[in-house]
C-alpha cells in the first residue's frame, strides 16, 4: 500500500465550506457567499467526489466560489495550517510504515489499494473517507497519544476493504480488526502489550477470540501461556483443538471461520 499526503486547494476550500466553521472569518465568508452566490454555492457542494477522484485534473464546472475564498485574505493562513498539519501528520505515518507494513503484510495478509491523504486543517475535526483509495484528514494529534490517529486511519482502511456484515456478526468484524489494529499492530509499535485496548463493549467478545487470534497469528501452542501472561488474557489453552489452516487465512477469512463457528468459540471460551 503507497499513501500520498496531500494539500490541495479545492478539497481543502470544499471543506471549509461544508463542514462546521473553523474561524468567525470563514463563517462570515460562509454567509456572504450563500447570500450573494446561492446557486453557485450549491453547485459547489456537487464537486466533493469529483475531487477526490482526480484532483490533479479536477476543473470546476464554474469556479466563482473556489476564486473568492482563494482570494480572502484568511485563505493563505488556513492553508499554511494545513501544510504544517500535514507534515506532522507525514512524521508519524512515514516513522511508523515499517510496522504498518507488517500489519497490511503479515497480520491482514490482503492486498490493499493506495489511498491518498486530502490534508485539511485539524479544527474541523474530521476522518473523512468519501470514496475508496481516499481519505480527508483534518483532526487534533493528541500529544500524549499521538498514535491514535494512526490507528484510527487504519481501522478504517481495514474496515474499508473487507466485506460488510450484519447485525452481530458486523461486531465480530469490527472485534477483529481491531485484535488487528488497536492490538496486534498497537504492541509491534510500543514494544508492550495493548492487548486491552479498544471499544469496551467488545473486550468480551475479543477475549473469546483471542484463542483463535493466536492461532490465526501462527503462535505456537506450546507459547500461548507466555502471550496470555503477556497480553493478560487468561484462557484454559487444553480445551483447544489447534487449527492450524487458520495461519494460513488472511484476516477476512479469518472473520469469516469465526462468524461460521461463533456459537462453538463463544461457548468454548467460557
Amino acid at each position: 500500500m503507497e499513501t500520498k499526503f496531500i494539500v490541495n486547494d479545492y478539497a481543502l476550500i470544499w471543506n471549509l465550506l461544508f463542514q462546521a466553521s473553523i474561524s468567525e472569518n470563514i463563517y462570515k465568508l460562509k454567509q456572504k457567499l450563500w447570500n450573494t452566490y446561492k446557486n453557485e454555492y450549491n453547485d459547489t457542494y456537487n464537486d466533493k467526489l469529483d475531487i477526490m477522484k482526480d484532483c490533479k485534473n479536477f476543473i470546476p464546472d464554474n469556479d466563482t466560489i473556489y476564486n473568492i475564498v482563494l482570494d480572502d485574505s484568511s485563505y493563505e493562513k488556513i492553508k499554511k495550517q494545513a501544510e504544517k498539519y500535514r507534515i506532522n501528520l507525514l512524521k508519524i505515518w512515514d516513522k511508523n510504515k515499517k510496522e504498518t507494513d507488517y500489519l497490511m503484510k503479515k497480520i491482514v495478509r490482503m492486498d490493499i489499494p493506495n489511498y491518498t491523504f486530502f490534508v485539511v486543517n485539524k479544527e474541523l475535526n474530521l476522518v473523512d473517507h468519501p470514496i475508496k483509495g481516499s481519505f480527508v484528514v483534518g483532526k487534533e494529534i493528541n500529544e500524549k497519544l499521538p498514535l491514535n490517529i494512526l490507528y484510527e486511519i487504519n481501522m478504517i482502511i481495514i474496515m474499508d476493504n473487507i466485506k460488510k456484515y450484519d447485525g452481530d456478526n458486523k461486531k465480530i468484524k469490527k472485534a477483529i480488526v481491531e485484535l488487528a489494529v488497536l492490538n496486534e499492530y498497537a504492541t509491534n509499535i510500543n514494544k508492550k502489550s495493548c492487548y486491552l485496548s479498544g471499544t469496551p463493549e467488545l473486550l468480551s467478545l475479543k477475549r473469546w477470540l483471542y484463542p483463535y487470534w493466536l492461532m490465526y497469528m501462527g503462535v505456537p501452542k506450546e507459547e500461548f501461556t507466555s502471550y496470555m501472561t503477556r497480553d493478560r488474557v487468561s484462557f484454559d489453552a487444553s480445551k483447544y483443538a489447534y487449527e492450524k489452516e487458520l495461519k494460513k487465512m488472511d484476516l477476512e477469512e479469518f472473520i469469516d471461520f469465526c462468524i461460521r463457528n461463533q456459537k462453538y468459540i463463544i461457548r468454548e471460551a467460557k
